[in-house]
């Protein structure tokens, strides 16, 4: 893995956030940070990679990081990671539901007439082509009205 870099002013913002207002942070102290969030990542990193790869996977998923955190002995990271895990994974849900919700309303501008009639028809064809291979072709076609 090529060296890690996080976003200098991001991390800055981070600290300072956390940091008592009355407290600065010295330039190279920020710089020291950063390696040691780069050394933390590329850690996890190769560690959730070899759990990938005793599970004969070629992508880290979600689970495989936290495994890593948990046997590089990170264990007490794991509730607020669970938490935040679950949040992405609701989140990703939703958004999956209404993009198909979106594409169904978009794909479906018939009147509710419509959709009736339409639902009718392929119940009929999917209960014909049931008939069809449970029976032998003269006999559906005898028993469905309009055919024969």
């Amino acid at each position: 893995m090529e060296d890690v870099s996080l976003p200098r002013a991001t991390v800055e913002k981070i600290v300072k956030e956390i940091l008592p207002k009355d407290i600065r942070l010295a330039t190279n102290t920020l710089d020291l940070l950063l390696d040691c969030c780069g050394e933390f990542i590329q850690l996890v990193y190769s560690e959730a990679n070899t759990v990938s790869e005793e599970e004969k996977r070629s992508t880290i998923n979600p689970e495989h990081v936290v495994r890593a955190l948990d046997s590089l002995g990170f264990s007490s990271l794991l509730e607020d990671v669970n938490v935040f895990l679950k949040e992405v994974k609701d989140t990703d849900q939703k958004r999956s539901l209404k993009r198909h919700d979106s594409k169904a309303a978009e794909q479906n501008k018939m009147s509710e007439e419509e959709q009736i009639a339409l639902q009718k028809k392929l119940f009929a064809e999917a209960r014909a082509r049931t008939l069809s291979c449970a029976l032998p072709d003269a006999a559906v076609n005898s028993e469905m009205p309009g055919t024969a």
